[in-house]
Order: structure tokens, then C-alpha cells, then sequence
């Protein structure tokens, strides 16, 4: 490896992988798990890929904020420090500004997009299916990289989650499962802040309940870089994967009344910085590879 985005890193891998399907996105996703720093690997990545670092433009969004102005000044303050230097937040904090035609066409033509954290339902809820949200996804399919922090990530899956915890008054949240933006497809469900609010337990029951989809739980100030099928981790955590669809028991339904959670065969991994999952597959890339070439031997990084 000749550095951390040289051209025999994982990330490189992962940013010159074919396309196999059509129809899929030109664009990639930087996901970042929330506690994003502005010195920190995750966020360079995105500036870097849209090359924020060499003046492109690159357009906000802090909808999913109890304070979007405030949300927008100070990330933007952490994307200067990260190297971009052509940056706009927009304000849309209501579903009518999600329609604004001007808002659409910046985000349309920007080769950086990027989601502040915050509420995942209220993001998903303004902006979802209103000029905007049609302009990220048009966006993304032409090449854009779109990035997403927190609730930011979280969104930008086919089918999102929250809730399922208590609040600061102790009283348990629903947990909510709905659609997302479908930006990432796969049958992909994001949690983020994942170790250090640990989270799996939330991941497994949410899974159970859902075993046909993955569960990717993000550290915080960690990215996953999606491209296609195949997705790096970089930043200073890893990525935990829950895949349900081998389970053989679950009491999912239970669990709605009260119970406590049941399941045989969940199958659980961890991706850490440096490695390259396979998103379609749902295991590493190293391990696919060895798979279809027996007689290699698997190699990392």
C-alpha cells in the first residue's frame, strides 16, 4: 500500500471498480457514522473524490438539523479545514423549499453533495420525492459524490431506521423502519454512532424483524465509500455487518410485546479501515475473490 489513497489502496480498488450492471450510478457515497471530524480521514475522503480540495463546488444540506443555520455555519467552518473551499448550505428546513427550482438545479450540476446529521425521518420526510430529492439522485446517477453524516447516512438507504431506544427521559422510542432516499440499495439498513452508543443490539432487533436486509452499523468519524458494489472503510473506526437471512429462529413478534430478543444463525462481521466490503455478496472482497479464484491465496490490503 503506497499511502492511504495511493494507487494500490483499497480505496483506489474501490473508485476504479467496473460497472457490471447498467443502469448503475456513475456517482459514489462517502457514509460516515456522525462524530465526523474536520482534520479527520472520512471527511478528506469526500473533499478529496469531488475534489473540494481543487475548488469544486460542493452543496450542503443540514435539513435533518434542529438548527440548520447553525448546523450550516459550523460545517461549513469544518469543511474549510478539510480543504474545500467552494462551499453553500442552502437552507431547505421546510418541505416548500425542498420545491425550489434554483436549489435543485446548484445541487443538480454540484460534483459534491453533502447531508448534516440530525433526524434521518425528518431529512427523508422534506425532501423526499420534492425537486431536491429528485436532484441529489440525478446528481449521483451523473457522477456526483454525495456524502452523508449521522442522520445524513442513515437517510440515504432504501429503507432507514431509528428510534428503538429511550430518550433522555428513559421512556423507549418506537423504533421507526420506513424509506429512505435509496441512494444505496443492496437491502441496506445504516445505523451510525455504532460502538460508541452500542448499538447492536438495536442493529439485531431491527434486523430480525427485517431478515431479508443488512445491517450496517458505522463508527463514529468512519467512513464507508461505496462505488458500485463494493464499499472501503476508512476513518478511525470499522463498519459491524448483521446479515439475516440465515436465521433459522427468531422472535421478532415477541419482542413487539415485550420480550426479550431470540436468534439462531445471525451471521455478524466487522470490516475495519482498510478493507473492502462486498456489498452484493455481503462478505469481504478479499474472501469473494479468493472464492473465484480457488487457488489464490486471499490477500489483504
Amino acid at each position: 500500500m503506497t499511502g492511504r489513497n495511493g494507487p494500490d489502496s483499497p480505496l483506489a480498488d474501490v473508485e476504479a471498480a467496473p460497472r457490471r450492471r447498467s443502469g448503475e450510478a456513475a456517482g459514489s457515497l462517502v457514509l460516515i457514522g456522525g462524530g465526523c471530524t474536520a482534520d479527520g480521514d472520512a471527511l478528506a475522503t469526500f473533499v478529496r473524490m469531488c475534489k473540494g480540495d481543487e475548488g469544486a463546488r460542493i452543496i450542503g444540506l443540514t435539513t435533518a438539523s434542529a438548527d440548520p443555520v447553525g448546523s450550516a455555519v459550523a460545517w461549513k467552518s469544518d469543511l474549510a479545514v478539510a480543504g474545500a473551499s467552494n462551499v453553500e448550505f442552502p437552507i431547505v428546513d421546510r418541505r416548500a423549499r425542498a420545491q425550489h427550482q434554483d436549489v435543485a438545479d446548484i445541487i443538480r450540476e454540484a460534483p459534491g453533495i453533502f447531508l448534516g446529521g440530525g433526524d434521518q425521518v425528518q431529512l427523508v420526510a422534506t425532501i423526499s420525492g420534492s425537486k431536491v430529492g429528485h436532484a441529489i439522485r440525478d446528481a449521483y446517477r451523473a457522477g456526483a459524490i454525495v456524502c452523508g453524516t449521522s442522520a445524513g447516512a442513515a437517510a440515504l438507504t432504501e429503507v432507514i431506521l431509528a428510534g428503538g431506544e429511550p430518550d433522555e427521559d428513559g421512556t423507549l422510542i418506537d423504533m421507526h423502519i420506513g424509506p429512505g432516499l435509496g441512494l444505496l440499495g443492496f437491502q441496506a439498513m445504516i445505523d451510525t454512532h455504532f460502538a460508541q452508543r452500542r448499538r447492536l443490539q438495536r442493529l439485531f432487533s431491527a434486523v430480525a424483524a427485517n431478515p431479508a436486509y443488512m445491517g450496517l452499523g458505522l463508527d463514529e468519524d468512519t467512513g464507508l465509500v461505496v462505488h458500485g458494489h463494493l464499499g472501503a472503510v476508512v476513518g478511525k473506526g470499522g463498519v459491524t455487518f448483521v446479515d439475516g437471512r440465515g436465521v433459522r429462529f427468531d422472535n421478532a413478534d415477541a419482542v413487539r410485546l415485550g420480550a426479550q430478543l431470540t436468534l439462531s444463525y445471525l451471521r455478524v462481521g466487522i470490516v475495519g479501515n482498510g478493507y473492502v466490503f462486498n456489498l452484493r455478496e455481503r462478505e469481504l472482497e478479499t474472501l469473494v475473490r479468493a472464492k473465484q479464484t480457488p487457488e489464490a491465496t486471499p490477500t489483504i490490503r
